[in-house]
């Protein structure tokens, strides 16, 4: 188990390159299985989760190739006689391969995904969509994922009921090739499910509603190979946000659409953050106001996760030691995972000012002096929240599994070293 070693505090300062976003490449990737052609996608971050489906890709018969600058040359020829358990357990991605699968035919018999452990994360929405167009889903007596097609899937009026992002995705890609016109109702429609849309439509698909929850998907019999880029990965962006803010720090974020952070710039104001917006990249400057906003009623304001548009669920753990750094309170509310806001206990060690209410809420009071401490990474995201904490805290931290931390962000030691950190991995 490797570990960051962190002394703090520190303020950073510098350049940071924002990388592909995760959570497109992983339905992406998946998606080359809907042709037999060639297909290039750019701008895909070299990460753990990445490494693990391009693995599994070849398992399924697939050549891939990895060019320079995260481009990957991919073509599909599809032999599916199982995948590796351990492989499927280790990225929650995994679930995506069902749809493309099914959608040429294909009989799927897969261990349930794996990822991180921040609660129940159920996979009926994903039977759910695949049960209307056609499928047979089981789970087996040894607790495998059983899902058999009709020879060609069949259009269907599909209705979610809950607005899940990997069901979504595994329901557009079923039905690209599903026989008629599906639509699909509750849909989430975070900027990755755009991107593997518009990458559809590059492939021959036509899909109307992209950016709302109604989507309406014009099967086909055939798609074709393209070329795709990647959006970049708001979520490392807030990540560097939070980092910047909560250190005083000076960074300058380059890669950037700016249009895809109007909920995160929301939810940085409430904590009296403040950045500045240029053509692809966003400033983040050592000077701001570091006071938690007030309801219009005068009162303690929140900060709550919610479908996109909202507010992020995989930015609060960040959020949470920003708030921690600012002058005020705020309540912080996880809707949707029950185990997600457990990492706290460590910002309690280090000396966080917080009241756990439950699993779903905390109350945080800022602004408090942290303490090192050695910490265990539960997942990528309260990983790096922990690795934000110790840049804030007096001491040397130590911090244990970041292979979970850097499952979801490209080169992160050398990014923070680039801008002035002084950690080192052991």
């Amino acid at each position: 188990m490797s570990e960051y070693v962190i002394k703090g505090p520190q303020r950073l300062s510098g350049k940071v390159r924002i990388s592909g976003n995760k959570n497109a490449a992983l339905p992406c990737l998946a998606a080359t299985l809907l042709t037999d052609e060639s297909m290039i996608l750019e701008n895909v971050p070299m990460i753990q989760d990445v490494k693990v489906m391009t693995r599994l890709l070849e398992e399924l018969g697939s050549q891939v190739t990895g060019l320079a600058d995260g481009t990957y040359h991919i073509r599909s020829n599809i032999v599916f006689t199982g995948l590796t358990p351990s492989l499927v357990d280790s990225v929650r991605g995994s679930i995506l391969f069902a749809g493309p699968l099914l959608a040429r035919g294909i009989k799927v018999v897969i261990p349930p995904p794996g990822g991180d452990v921040i609660g129940l994360r159920r996979l009926d929405a994903h039977f759910t969509g695949l049960s209307a167009l056609g499928v047979k889903c089981d789970i087996r007596p040894d607790g495998q994922l059983e899902m058999t097609p009709p020879s060609r899937l069949k259009a269907a009026d599909i209705f979610l009921d809950e607005a899940s992002v990997t069901a979504t995705e595994n329901c557009i890609m079923a039905a690209s090739l599903a026989d008629g016109v599906s639509t699909i109702y509750n849909a989430a429609c975070e900027p990755h499910i755009q991107n593997l849309c518009r990458m559809l439509i590059s492939m021959g698909c036509r899909i109307d509603g992209i950016g709302s929850n109604y989507l309406t998907i014009h099967g086909v019999k055939a798609l074709h190979g393209c070329q795709h880029r990647l959006c970049f990965d708001y979520m490392e962006c807030g990540s560097f946000i939070g980092l910047a803010a909560s250190t005083a720090s000076e960074l300058l974020l380059t890669g950037v659409d700016t249009s895809q952070l109007k909920p995160v710039e929301k939810g940085f104001q409430k904590l009296g953050v403040r950045f500045e917006k240029g053509e692809g990249e966003i400033f983040i400057p050592s000077r701001q106001s570091r006071i938690i906003a007030r309801s219009s009623t005068g009162l303690t304001d929140k900060l709550d996760d919610a479908p996109w548009p909202g507010f992020p669920a995989d930015l609060l753990s960040i959020m949470c030691v920003t708030a921690t750094q600012m002058e005020g309170s705020i309540l912080i509310h996880e809707k949707m995972f029950e185990s997600r806001l457990y990492f706290i206990d460590y910002l309690i060690r280090m000396g966080a000012d917080i009241i756990l209410c439950d699993p779903h809420r905390a109350v945080i009071h800022g602004r408090t002096k942290l303490k090192a401490r050695e910490v265990i990474s539960p997942d990528v995201r309260a990983g790096m929240a922990l690795v934000v904490a110790a840049f804030c805290a007096e001491g040397e931290s130590v911090i244990r599994n970041i292979e979970q931390i850097e499952r979801g962000y490209e080169d992160l030691l050398d990014k923070l070293i680039n801008a002035g950190a002084e950690i080192r991995r052991n």
